[in-house]
């Protein structure tokens, strides 16, 4: 007894050529189908390159469209061709032209001759199938699918869509129960044989030729009928990725395919010739013998698709340039953007930088020029100061930035004047820590020569440019760290917060806070707040002044009290 092939081929014909003449020379009778979408002179060809080996055979052609019936009619017209003229096949082995043995063929045969009535086919039901790709499950089998997906879209939506409108739905034929599984199977004789012979093929065909995508349902299903003794796996590796496409193995995949120890795989690149001279080799210089164990490579796998799909934190690619919120962390690290902090205190810059180590930033959203540290024209990743170049994509240069410096703590200052199209993007940014100081930036109005009247129209400006922004700061979309304060309740304790941002940043946590840096003189602010309210202009977000005494910008020390003897 031994193992009979059917190959269903439709490229790569030199290659197919090749496989079936290795497994005929391990005495395994091959019948293979050609699409039919393969022009008359290269098939002829084909079947005349084959024709010194008598045990290669081809069976009718069908047209073997993606999704359709006709993968179906053709393994269908093959296999019957096969167990007819072979009564020694007491498996039969489905395999695709791209198909490429992975250990000697004689492995097999003993490896099936060990279990005579197994059938090795994934067959499982639609809500036990995760890999459904389509948003089809159930529905692929109790509607109808009479056009191709391929070739067009709009219609085959179109139906889908008016079936679901007027609720038009099949049943299984006799009750049956839908399975799922792979195109590649390996059934026996006895149970491959009642599928082709059951009285019932004809309803059974009748109702699967209008399944979307029958070939991985049909023998699935019918198997279920006549076999009891299935093992649900297959032993071909197929992989596939998130879209449902079959990953295609080169030649810099050999070892990973031989970490496998299955028997066979697909989809092999007709040009992998590394491949293909190293497994279609002798039986010293194949692989070992052992158990099929492709979950020995499924982790190599998985890394794969979440680095395709996901990519590097805070690095983007094209694929996820048209997705918003497809991003795997928004950027690369952690970083900090503080708000109101350089209009109120003096040399807060360089004070943070001495506290931090960090590197600290002016207004990198200046709409005059980029404020880098130091007086810098240009920073890591040739990110230059020019304000068109960082506002033609404001988000994606913060993310450089960010990318850029990785290792290096980056603290930058914002406000209302600056360019605001980073809001979103920073608050939705769990790397960001932001702190906000609510009404600072009337300070730099107040010390300001310009006419009220301009002062006035500017505040107005301004405060609603910041309400907009604290509004996004505070959605229940926002991801950043967020601490905001009034100015008026910041100036009345200052050491509390500027101590809880130094610790958050992480580099002052093993000593308290001492020294402050200089706040500006704020002498005659309140009068100023109270005189844009006589002009009209309400400024509620710095907090309630009083405008009767001034506030200056360092309180004179208390003297300390001691003890008289």
């Amino acid at each position: 007894m031994t193992v009979g092939i059917v190959m269903l081929v439709h490229t790569a014909l030199g290659r197919a050529e090749q496989v079936a003449r290795h497994w005929s020379a391990a005495g395994c009778p091959v019948v293979i189908h050609v699409d039919k979408i393969v022009d008359k002179r290269t098939y002829e060809s084909f079947v005349t390159a084959l024709s010194d080996l008598k045990d290669v055979s081809f069976s009718g052609r069908y047209r073997c469209e993606w999704g359709t019936w006709g993968i179906v009619q053709a393994t269908q017209a093959a296999s019957e061709m096969l167990l007819a003229h072979h009564a020694d096949v007491r498996h039969v082995y489905l395999a695709s032209g791209s198909c490429l043995p992975l250990r000697p063929v004689q492995e097999l045969i003993d490896y099936l001759a060990e279990r005579p009535h197994k059938d090795f086919i994934e067959s499982a039901t639609t809500s036990e199938v995760p890999w459904t790709v389509g948003g089809l499950d159930e529905e692929r089998f109790t509607l109808r699918f009479p056009v191709s997906w391929k070739r067009n879209r709009f219609l085959f939506d179109f139906f889908v869509d008016i079936q679901r409108r007027f609720h038009l739905a099949r049943k299984m034929p006799n009750g049956i129960t839908p399975h799922m599984g792979s195109q590649w199977w390996c059934l026996s004789r006895r149970t491959l044989s009642a599928i082709l012979q059951d009285p019932e093929r004809a309803t059974y065909d009748r109702f699967f030729r209008q399944v979307w995508i029958p070939d991985e349902s049909y023998f699935q299903t019918l198997a279920r009928q006549y076999s009891n003794n299935i093992e649900s796996r297959s032993l071909t590796l197929s992989k596939f990725d998130f879209q449902g496409k079959p990953h295609i193995f080169y030649d810099d995949h050999l070892q990973l395919l031989r970490r496998s120890d299955c028997f066979v795989a697909r989809k092999i690149w007709p040009y992998a010739a590394r491949l293909y001279d190293a497994f279609l080799t002798d039986a010293a210089g194949a692989m070992k013998k052992t158990e099929p164990n492709p979950g020995k490579i499924d982790r190599i796998f998985s890394k794969a698709v979440e680095r395709r799909t996901r990519g590097r934190s805070g690095l983007y690619m094209q694929s996820r340039f048209p997705n918003e919120d497809w991003e795997n962390g928004v950027t690369a690290a952690p970083y900090s953007m503080f708000q109101g902090f350089s209009e109120l205190f003096e040399n807060f810059e360089p004070w943070l930088a001495s506290a931090t180590g960090a590197r600290v930033h002016g207004h990198l959203f200046a709409k005059d020029r980029v404020h880098y540290a130091d007086g810098q024209t240009a920073l890591n990743g040739a990110l230059s100061d020019n304000p068109v170049l960082r506002d033609y994509n404001g988000k994606g240069f913060l993310t450089n930035l960010i990318w850029n410096t990785r290792g290096e703590r980056q603290c930058f200052q914002f406000g209302p004047a600056d360019n605001q199209d980073v809001c979103w993007r920073v608050a939705k940014d769990p790397n960001a820590q932001v702190s906000v100081i609510t009404g600072a930036w009337a300070v730099p109005l107040f010390r300001s020569n310009l006419d009220f009247a301009e002062i006035r129209a500017k505040a107005a400006n301004l405060q609603k440019i910041e309400s907009e922004h604290m509004d996004i700061l505070r959605s229940p979309y926002t991801k950043a760290r967020v601490r905001i304060w009034t100015m008026a309740e910041f100036i009345e304790a200052p050491m509390e917060p500027l101590q809880g941002i130094l610790d958050e940043i992480g580099r002052t946590k093993l000593r308290r806070l001492s020294e402050a840096p200089k706040m500006v003189d704020l002498s005659g602010f309140g009068q100023f707040l109270q005189n844009l309210k006589n002009q009209g202009m309400h400024p509620y977000l710095m907090g309630d002044f009083p405008v009767e005494r001034g506030l200056t910008a360092t309180p004179k020390a208390q003297r300390k009290p001691y003890l008289v003897q």
